[in-house]
């Protein structure tokens, strides 16, 4: 079982997202600590890049903050080197497929297996495209469904993933949303039908009591706008409450 795996076994899985280097990497690396002492079970890291796919304007911002400081994958490797020596808590990265390209396929994928990367997540990669360079067995490759995939692509995406399926809640881009769609317990069964892996939620969830709601429908729920913006607005602090109140509303589900 690999670390993200193990995650979901014993409660929902809370995953927390930051972007790497926003507002620099020794906070990124505090902020590691810190999300994993508040509940957080598997952190993500935003690999910044000029045109983040699928982000809205919270996360784009944190990325552009985070490219001014030049923060780039090669400094993100060397961040997982430090975290590996202070905490064994799941990292998952979230990057653009050409941010690969460039640092060169088979590096990047020996890279992640001796720094302790434990997953990636590529939303322009399609699954027909995902196994063409061979990828470590210690490395889980999530895939995303939304409401709009096709029965054919949510059984693609199923069938191929490792450590969970990322479940979007809502067509469009990540932001804080008002309310979670109507539709979202049968999408999680229509993953479920294709594969016994956790099925995880993200997108919109931007307060405890959706977070609660959407851990009654799937295996865990993914955290990322909220926390940027708590974290554009320097409210470091701010971030460990908040997650400590999003792991409680988990707790009691």
């Amino acid at each position: 079982m690999s670390r993200v795996s193990a995650a979901f076994a014993k409660r929902k899985a809370l995953i927390a997202y930051i972007t790497a280097g926003d507002p620099s990497l020794p906070v990124t690396e505090k902020l590691v600590y810190d999300l994993e002492k508040a509940g957080a079970d598997i952190v993500e890291l935003g690999i910044p890049f000029s045109d983040p796919l699928a982000d809205g304007p919270v996360i784009q911002a944190s990325h552009q903050r985070a490219l001014k400081k030049n923060v780039s994958l090669a400094d993100v490797f060397k961040l997982v080197g430090r975290l590996r020596k202070k905490t064994d808590i799941p990292l998952c990265f979230m990057l653009a497929y050409n941010l690969i390209v460039q640092y060169g396929e088979e590096k990047f994928y020996a890279d992640c297996a001796q720094l302790g990367v434990d997953g990636i997540i590529v939303p322009d990669l399609p699954p027909e495209e995902s196994s063409l360079v061979p990828r470590p067995s210690s490395l889980d490759q999530i895939f995303l469904v939304a409401p709009t995939s096709t029965e054919e692509r949510i059984r693609l995406a199923a069938k191929s993933s490792s450590g969970f399926v990322y479940l979007v809640s809502v067509a469009g881009i990540t932001g804080a949303r008002k309310g979670l769609s109507g539709d979202l317990g049968d999408l999680v069964n229509r993953v479920k039908k294709y594969t016994n892996l956790p099925v995880a939620i993200g997108f919109g969830i931007s307060t405890p009591a959706q977070a609660r709601e959407a851990a009654k429908l799937a295996d865990g729920v993914i955290v990322g706008s909220a926390i940027v913006e708590l974290i554009a607005k320097k409210k470091i602090k701010a971030v460990v409450s908040f997650v400590a109140a999003l792991r409680k509303a988990l707790d009691v589900v």
